[in-house]
This record gives structure tokens, C-alpha cells and sequence, in this order.
């Protein structure tokens, strides 16, 4: 199974408002992930690229997944769920991928939790506190988890950029 070809990425407007402008640094982060595992077979995207490491673009995208799961619905929310692909005995599971992990597996699961996100930070303002706390008791802003999650996309972004390369050869924004 290939991963689409050709993915939609939006630059962010110039001169939105500030929630705006944050939506849109996400989504494009969010875009430009996708267009790193496009056009690549599954084979391809468990390709761990540049050993030891078994960093794969599946893995990433699972990673992701769980990670908007994480700070949108389990931190902000307050809501309780299990972890997608980790467990407490393989706490980076997230990252793993096996020889039936596919993209057309991968990829529903991943754009169900960016919806989910979507979903969720509509209900709250960027100032409103967090429903979950960080390791100090202190609640986030739902502003800080935005600029946490583009954060979190662009390093792993950075990430995908170099797999993608070694894989394929393909490079670019």
C-alpha cells in the first residue's frame, strides 16, 4: 500500500489573529508530515534509515498520534484513555513498528486523534487552564500546548525530513 501522493499544505496566513495563526503553524506541521510519508510504499515507511536507530516515518506518524491524543484530550480535557501504541513495560511503543504495520493502519488513526484535537481545543480559549498538570501541579494554557505541539511537530518534522532522504533521496520543506 502506497501513502497518498499528494497531500494539501496551506501556509499559514501572515497577518492572522493569534489562535488562528497558531491553528495554522499546527496544521501545516501537521501537513508537512504527511507530505514526507507520501508516495512512499509501507515497506518503505517501516524503513528504520539510518541505523542504530529504528526511527521510522510510521513511527513517527504513530507517535504523533499519540501524542495529540496526550496533550489535547488527556491533558486539557482531563479525559482518561489508553495510550494507542505504548504500554507501561514499552514506553516508547509508539515509535515501533512491525512488518504488518501499515500506512493505511497508521494513517486513519493519526487523522481521528488530529479531529479529536480539533475537537477538543474548540471548546476552550487560548488562556483557559489545562484539566491535567505538569510534573510541578501547575495547568497548562491551552496557548502553551499549542506552541508545544508545533514544537513537537517541527522536531519531529526535522526528523522525517532526514529518514525520508535516506530512504528515497527525496528532500524539501
Amino acid at each position: 500500500m502506497t501513502s497518498p501522493g499528494n497531500p494539501e499544505r496551506s501556509e499559514p496566513a501572515f497577518d492572522a489573529a493569534e489562535r488562528p495563526m497558531l491553528e495554522g503553524w499546527l496544521d501545516f506541521h501537521r501537513e508537512t508530515l504527511a507530505m514526507k510519508c507520501a508516495g512512499l510504499t509501507d515497506a518503505q515507511l517501516r524503513e528504520a534509515s539510518v541505523p542504530p536507530s529504528a526511527l521510522t516515518l510510521l513511527g513517527l506518524v504513530q507517535h504523533l498520534a499519540e501524542v495529540e491524543r496526550y496533550w489535547f484530550r488527556e491533558i486539557l480535557e482531563g479525559a482518561e484513555l489508553p495510550d494507542l501504541y505504548s504500554t507501561e513495560e514499552d514506553p516508547d511503543g509508539d515509535f515501533m513498528v512491525t512488518a504488518s504495520t501499515t500506512w493505511a493502519g497508521t494513517e486513519p488513526v493519526w487523522r481521528a486523534e488530529i479531529a479529536a484535537a480539533r475537537e477538543s481545543a474548540a471548546a476552550f480559549r487560548l488562556d483557559d487552564l489545562s484539566q491535567g498538570i505538569s510534573s510541578s501541579g501547575e495547568p497548562f494554557s491551552l496557548r502553551w500546548i499549542y506552541m508545544h505541539m508545533i514544537e513537537e511537530y517541527a522536531q519531529h518534522n526535522g526528523h522525517a525530513d532526514l529518514v525520508r532522504e535516506r530512504v528515497d533521496g527525496a528532500t524539501g520543506k
